[in-house]
């Protein structure tokens, strides 16, 4: 199985133990070993006394074959794997309400795939109130999107079938999202702790998407070069973060239009992607 544990320098993300052999102990949430992926000589530095966050390591079987498997998937979440960027929409409109505004449908999309500063930062700016404060507004959305992720998330057309055809193959998988620890933590009791080698949320690197420092970080954590790390996205940040990173992408837009560019595929949904299709991406 996985394990993580620290050592001197906590910044320096990677995953401890090798294929085969028996765990050496149990794992300890947030913390990380340093080892370089094959093929790289610059691991991100995500910041002192910060880590990704790994709890969904332990209990996960490693896969088969090489200590640094040379093929890996990273996922993004909302509208990549589930249908929750409509989830936050409602949120969204929500606060807006509570502000006692209402959010364009313009100012909607320039959000999808922000960080949640530069969501709060447009739609203060959309419904007039640029005063607000942005970490009340994150608090009342995030309690409210929480009610909502516990009480109905859908998947995106094709997206289960992937993820299982992934897990079922033992091929190394990370979970890259701009979302927040708690709010992750919330969905995962619908995508399966299990499915994932290493989660990356936004809360847990010091730069989200469009910097490449979230893609890089779940590379490192696999130990597998980026170049060979197939992206999955549904946003422009995202599409940017992972090219940022040297990852191929395919790009499965859900809210917004993505456009085809050098290193990006582009599909209308994950529906006959398998494994084989994900693979040439990398060639």
């Amino acid at each position: 199985m996985y394990s993580i544990a620290a050592l001197a320098d906590p910044r320096i993300p990677d995953l401890a133990g090798t294929s085969g052999l028996p765990d050496p102990g149990p794992a300890r949430p947030g913390s990380v070993t340093r080892r370089r992926p094959r093929g790289r000589s610059d691991l991100p530095d995500i910041g002192a006394g910060r880590t990704p966050y790994a709890g969904s390591l332990r209990g996960v079987t490693a896969p088969a074959g090489p200590a640094f498997p040379d093929f890996a998937v990273l996922f993004d979440m909302d509208g990549t794997l589930l249908d929750s960027e409509k989830v936050w929409e409602v949120g969204l409109h929500e606060l807006a309400a509570h502000h006692g505004g209402t959010m364009s449908a313009d100012a909607r999309a320039r959000m999808v795939g922000t960080s949640m500063a530069e969501s709060m930062e447009i739609l203060h700016t959309d419904i007039g109130q640029p005063y607000r404060d942005p970490d009340a507004s994150v608090r009342w959305l995030e309690a409210r999107v929480a009610e909502l992720f516990a009480a109905d998330l859908l998947w995106r057309p094709g997206a289960r079938e992937l993820l299982a055809e992934v897990r079922a193959a033992r091929v190394p998988a990370a979970l890259v999202t701009a979302t927040r620890r708690h709010l992750v933590e919330v969905a995962l009791g619908t995508l399966g702790r299990a499915n994932f080698d290493a989660v990356v949320c936004g809360d847990d690197v010091d730069e989200t998407k469009p910097h490449p420092l979230p893609y890089l970080t779940a590379a490192a954590l696999l130990g597998v070069d980026p170049a060979r790390c197939v992206a999955i996205e549904d946003s422009p940040t995202g599409v940017a973060s992972a090219r940022a990173a040297g990852c191929p992408v395919l790009a499965v837009p859900c809210e917004v239009d993505l456009p085809t560019a050098e290193g990006v595929t582009v599909r209308p949904d994950l529906l006959g992607v398998d494994l084989d299709y994900l693979r040439k991406l990398t060639a």
